[in-house]
């Protein structure tokens, strides 16, 4: 009798709660997003700000702010398997650099865009999808989705999808076709990786003022 008596009541403060937590958790998601956000875009306007500052701060915000772990992972696809210790170790090194260097240079053509957080949703595997745009002086807006995935430390992005498109399967893709004409050796990824990155590094050297003898 007890049980029967208080438990709609009891399922009314279930769904209460829930809901709640659900519209906190989603309140969190946008902050994250729009935070993260206007750094970016902080860093992007500052025209003073020197090449290899701005390239830690890139470094920085994407440490932050991305599963950099699971999204290396995903990117590799089935070859992580075939792929041994000291093989992934280098990877998860390399791709961090060349993520990081490749969206510094993208994202260098900075001219005045902003983004505009919307709602969130969630999505059958449980990740929290923000909506966004980038609305530019010129042009139609581009729309830009976050997927997000909750970890101990809060959310964390782990996919961005451009106009429909995921930047996560389409690294993936690029990563298996190198591997694929590589003959299938992981090793023909890392030796691309490597290359790209030491051509950045190099490129940043050239760039870099020479200091002045003294004495």
């Amino acid at each position: 009798m007890f049980l029967r008596r208080f438990a709609p009541l009891a399922l009314v403060a279930y769904l209460l709660t829930s809901g709640g937590a659900a519209r906190a958790a989603d309140a969190e998601a946008i902050d994250f997003i729009q935070t993260l956000g206007d750094e970016f875009v902080s860093v992007l306007a500052d025209k003073e700000l020197p090449a290899e500052r701005r390239l830690e701060e890139f470094r920085r915000l994407f440490i932050e702010g991305f599963d950099v772990r699971t999204i290396s992972r995903f990117a590799l696809g089935r070859y992580w398997r075939r792929a041994s210790k000291n093989q992934r170790q280098e990877y998860g090194r390399l791709f961090s650099d060349y993520i990081v260097n490749t969206y510094s240079d993208r994202l260098g053509q900075y001219s005045g865009e902003k983004i505009v957080v919307g709602k969130t949703r969630n999505d059958a595997k449980r990740d929290r999808i923000v909506s966004s745009k980038i609305v530019r002086p010129k042009g139609k807006p581009v729309r830009l989705d976050w997927r997000l995935r909750q970890r101990d430390q809060g959310f964390k992005i782990v996919d961005v999808v451009i106009e429909g498109v995921s930047m996560a399967i389409t690294q993936r893709d690029a990563f298996s076709s190198v591997i694929r004409r590589g003959g299938g050796k992981v090793e023909s990824l890392l030796e691309e990786l490597r290359s790209k990155v030491r051509g950045k590094q190099k490129k940043s050297e050239r760039r870099r003022p020479m200091k002045k003898a003294t004495g």
